[in-house]
């Protein structure tokens, strides 16, 4: 393919807003464009999001960025998606209206229905079939949630008949963020092989829907999008030439966020690992055609697959609070904004024996508490603001030292180097603190908006204008690497409070704080 004035588009749906960026084959930033979404709150511990309002955002950024960079849709040779994982919706076949808002992934709700499964012995069935530890984070019972509990006023009928017998006629249809998406940009239902393997639905070894944990949940298979590749040479489909962006661009590539920032860093090799610090932190360490099981409290999860190719598996540590620790800071009014936190950190030579466990959601690999509650100790009078923000910066790096010790245990393989995106690693102090806390290189790229840049890859190689994976990693260039200057057994020690006031966040909340 002629890549001569055409480039690849990627939608990158996160959690607090949505982007569209523009790459060229040099794996460059042309243009981007960014809008923030509503944030709901409706009862403590619940999160959602209007996917009518995310859906508008989509078009508005990509009409923004096109039009920044003068740029028309049919110079597009394909657009990619990535998304916040594992948010829920269900939407009318006919109206193509959603019947409630999305549940966010950190959204709390269905923690007594997790852990009646654990009562009912049955968190080891549903870890051996998805590699997922049962938790209120995965689609499945938010699922299920949706279809016992939406407003059936919301499908505008007049006769609100039962939501899972429509969803069991295929009316209702049960989708991720990326599937939402991809139906509104072409009209199929459709979702990939990683956001699939979130669902808790989903058996990764048989690489389809399981019909026990389908019954299990509730959820009707008619209502279920059809699962494709990452990287779809038959492409998911293409944009409407009568609709907003007025050309037929393939959409043929989708990857959760993640994932698809793993496929950004080019870890395409069994042992290659990555950490993207956003919101939470997710740190994936490619395991080839093998899913390792975890005996560490680590989910083993898809990390894509191309058409034609087998899957590829990873293990994945996912930490649900680190930026979002940040932006507490701020709410908290410690901080101005994140750019301070370096600044002030430095202020303090230590955290004065101060430890932050931002538990705010529960905690995630290796954990696995849903009623940890976030949590200060070591506080004394002389405590000052910088002490706290430099605690709840290290507190970043422990849980991904958490992550690493588990995952080394599991894989057998030592991470060398681990390389990092995400907004927070634009932080060196924070950098040079991950370097020393897990004693390995952090290796920084010059294009920190990996996960954008790994759909857009996945995209882009089903449609041919890149060649294969080896041409994308001659595109990654490193901006900065940090190594380890900290004395081992200084941080072992560190480490090992940190371990403590662990142990004192564990068990917090009772259904009663409510």
């Amino acid at each position: 393919m002629s890549t001569q004035n055409t480039y690849v588009g990627a939608i990158d749906q996160g959690t607090t807003g949505t982007r569209f960026m523009v790459f060229d084959h040099e794996g460059t930033v042309v243009t981007d464009a960014y809008e923030t979404h509503e944030q709901y709150y409706p009862e403590p511990g619940w999160v959602e999001h209007d996917p009518l309002e995310i859906w508008a955002n989509t078009k508005t950024v990509i009409q923004s960025a096109l039009a920044d960079a003068d740029i028309e849709a049919d110079q597009l040779a394909a657009i990619g998606v990535t998304n916040q994982r594992e948010t829920t919706l269900l939407w009318d076949r006919d109206t193509g209206k959603p019947v409630h808002n999305a549940i966010v992934w950190q959204d709390r709700r269905t923690t007594d229905r997790v852990e009646r499964l654990e009562a009912e012995d049955k968190a080891e069935t549903i870890r051996a079939k998805t590699g997922l530890q049962p938790d209120a984070y995965f689609s499945a019972t938010k699922a299920e949630w949706l279809l016992e509990n939406a407003d059936p006023i919301k499908t505008q009928r007049a006769r609100p008949a039962d939501l899972r017998e429509r969803a069991g006629d295929g009316e209702i249809m049960f989708g991720t963020i990326d599937s939402w998406l991809i139906y509104n940009l072409t009209g199929e239902h459709v979702t990939d092989v990683t956001n699939a393997s979130r669902t808790m639905l989903f058996d990764i070894h048989e690489m389809d829907w399981d019909a026990d944990l389908l019954d299990e949940f509730g959820v009707p298979e008619a209502c279920l999008p059809e699962v494709r590749p990452s990287s779809d040479d038959d492409y998911y489909g293409t944009t409407d030439p009568e609709g907003f962006l007025g050309a037929d661009v393939p959409v043929a590539g989708a990857l959760g966020d993640q994932q698809a920032a793993l496929f950004g860093q080019t870890c395409f090799d069994a042992g290659d690992a990555k950490n993207t610090y956003g919101t939470g932190s997710f740190f994936l360490q490619n395991t080839g055609n093998e899913a390792v099981d975890s005996d560490h409290g680590l989910l083993t999860t898809v990390g894509f697959q191309r058409s034609g190719e087998p899957v590829q598996y990873a293990l994945e540590g996912s930490i649900f609070v680190t930026g979002a620790a940040i932006e507490w800071l701020e709410d908290m009014t410690l901080i101005e904004d994140a750019a301070e936190t370096e600044q002030l950190a430095r202020e303090a030579d230590s955290t004065d024996g101060v430890y932050v466990v931002p538990a705010f959601t529960g905690l995630g690999a290796p954990h696995w508490d849903q009623r940890a509650r976030g949590t200060i100790v070591g506080m004394t009078r002389g405590t000052r603001r910088e002490h706290i923000v430099r605690a709840t910066l290290e507190s970043i790096a422990y849980q991904t030292r958490d992550v690493a010790e588990a995952m080394e245990a599991d894989s057998g393989i030592e991470v060398e180097s681990l390389k990092v995106d995400g907004g927070a690693v634009k932080n060196n102090f924070l950098c040079q603190l991950q370097a020393d806390i897990i004693g390995t290189d952090i290796v920084r790229p010059e294009v920190d908006e990996t996960t954008a840049l790994g759909s857009a890859y996945a995209a882009g190689l089903a449609v041919g204008y890149w060649d294969d994976p080896d041409e994308l990693r001659s595109n990654w260039r490193v901006d900065r690497e940090f190594e380890p200057e900290m004395d081992d057994a200084e941080a072992d020690r560190m480490y090992d409070r940190w371990s403590d006031a662990v142990e004192r966040s564990r068990d917090w909340a009772r259904d009663s704080d409510n």
